[in-house]
């Protein structure tokens, strides 16, 4: 069985880095727009804040966490709004404070979790380390959001190998969110790992006819739907694998409206 503590950690220090980065921030930052719509800087990390409570909840309070999903079913076009909603309405040096602890706990949490045992989520089941992983990639593609509306270029690590892993493995889901039948046939996917040392990472048969290359950053990019495919180097090959470019997604819930190219008005 694969040992789970890598992704624990690099969840944990794809949170630091976030952190450095929001964590000196005047209060005018905090109410900076960011690219998605209505969501401030402040939006983004009460809504980390709210997901980390919940998944802590998933992993220590079966009873705490069943509510939640009430609320969820209750609302489900505004629960993960008002969440977010409800954080950015703190002082952020308290909303900061909250996001901290938070996801300390959660780290503590999972790395306690017994290995087989599968946490309750809004979805299907999960293990601890894929509901770290699932937890690492919305960090970063929130985080992208921050960057883009503080005009921050954030240096790629290796921790995206994780989010590419995830929107890989979601290729079927992007296509039945869309209404659409998944291929039969696997594809190849081939990214250029961001360390620069020419290392790729490959998922899929090596001789399958449906083909995406390109950098890592990029498809990562692609799949949190945080840039538009027209302003990236991902590649198709393959009539299959060029739909799923026009709707891959690596998170669960409706892909919303996406980017639009850079350059493009109205």
């Amino acid at each position: 069985m694969t040992d789970p503590t890598p992704v624990f950690d690099d969840l944990r220090d794809e949170s630091e880095e976030l952190d450095r980065l929001v964590g000196e921030l005047s209060e005018d930052a905090w109410a900076l727009a960011t690219p998605a719509a209505g969501w401030t800087v402040a939006h983004q990390i009460a809504h980390l804040a709210w997901t980390d409570r919940s998944a802590l909840l998933a992993a220590t309070d079966l009873e705490g966490f069943g509510a939640e999903v009430e609320k969820a079913l209750a609302a489900p076009d505004r629960f993960v709004d008002e969440g977010a909603e409800e954080g950015a309405g703190l002082p952020p040096a308290r909303l900061l404070a909250e996001w901290r602890a938070g996801r300390d706990a959660l780290h503590k949490a999972l790395c306690s979790t017994p290995r087989g045992v599968r946490l309750p989520w809004y979805g299907p089941p999960m293990s601890a380390a894929s509901m770290a992983t699932a937890r690492l990639m919305e960090t970063w593609a929130h985080g992208q959001d921050i960057a883009d509306a503080l005009h921050v270029t954030r240096p790629p690590t290796d921790r995206l190998r994780h989010v590419a892993r995830i929107g890989v493995r979601a290729r079927d889901f992007a296509f039945g969110v869309q209404g659409l039948s998944a291929p039969e046939e696997e594809f190849r996917v081939e990214l250029t790992a961001p360390s620069g040392d020419g290392t790729l990472w490959t998922y899929g048969p090596e001789d399958a006819a449906q083909r995406v290359t390109g950098p890592a950053l990029d498809f990562c990019l692609l799949v949190t739907r945080r840039a538009h495919r027209a302003d990236l180097a991902v590649r198709a090959q393959g009539a299959d694998a060029d739909r799923w470019l026009d709707i891959a997604q690596a998170f669960a819930g409706p892909p919303g409206t996406g980017r639009a190219p850079k350059g493009a008005t109205g």
